[in-house]
């Protein structure tokens, strides 16, 4: 496995992506999306363990380089302006695409995107993009809210979503809000719903189960079991292959 810095820009903002591949053959890459604390080592050793799977995997960087915040809490002054400006992110998330897909250990047409609660929203703003690279997008205890940029194209992304039933960011109604629009965009979707997981239920750092935010092992586990499923199923390959 290699593993190394990419950097790359969209505007003037320098952002700086870790990428780690195998040297052998273009592989199918997935880009990891991080939460709303920015790119961090939590999202790096995500990427490793792709990687380690058979995968070319990206952490990318939304913020830019040196932009980063703290794992769990007061990280608002650099998600807001993302959240506020959707058309700005999605020239982030492209600028990150455009970069992988140009590595020598990436198939250009083979893409898949996952992403950590405000990375969820980036995995799901990626497949609504509708950018023909991407296959796949997950979305763990993300947000659901759309983008609000136009007419919305057929997502042509397999989309699976993974969600705390318990999680106090996105309530049943946004849930079935999104269910409806990513059927009114014809989109192959699914969605786990795990019972008692809060917010963050990934990230064994998040102990606040008083503001809706907690590490639940269960379904953590479930979830990477369910991404790496559906990511096989996508890129039409077993374990053996992997």
């Amino acid at each position: 496995m290699q593993q190394t810095t990419l950097l790359y820009q969209e505007a003037d903002q320098i952002c700086e992506g870790y990428l780690a591949w195998h040297e052998d053959q273009k592989k199918p890459c997935v880009m990891v999306c991080h939460a709303w604390g920015g790119q961090s080592e939590y999202e790096r050793a995500r990427a490793d363990r792709l990687a380690e799977q058979g995968y070319a995997a990206f952490a990318l960087d939304v913020y830019g380089q040196g932009r980063r915040g703290h794992p769990t809490h007061g990280n608002e002054h650099l998600m807001q302006p993302f959240m506020d400006d959707r058309e700005l992110l999605k020239r982030r998330l492209f600028a990150a695409l455009e970069t992988v897909r140009q590595h020598p250990g990436v198939d250009p047409d083979q893409i898949a995107v996952i992403g950590y609660c405000f990375g969820g929203l980036c995995a799901l703003d990626l497949a609504r993009s509708a950018h023909p690279a991407i296959k796949a997008a997950v979305s763990l205890h993300g947000a659901y809210v759309p983008p609000q940029l136009g007419e919305q194209a057929p997502i042509t992304a397999s989309v699976l979503v993974l969600h705390g039933h318990q999680d106090p960011v996105t309530g049943p109604a946004q849930l079935e809000s999104l269910a409806e629009e990513l059927t009114a965009a014809e989109a192959d979707w699914q969605i786990y719903n795990y019972g008692h997981a809060m917010h963050a239920f990934t990230f064994a750092g998040a102990q606040s189960p008083e503001t809706g935010i907690q590490y639940h092992p269960l379904a953590a586990r479930r979830s990477e079991r369910a991404m790496l499923d559906f990511l096989a199923e996508i890129f039409a390959m077993d374990e053996q292959q992997l």
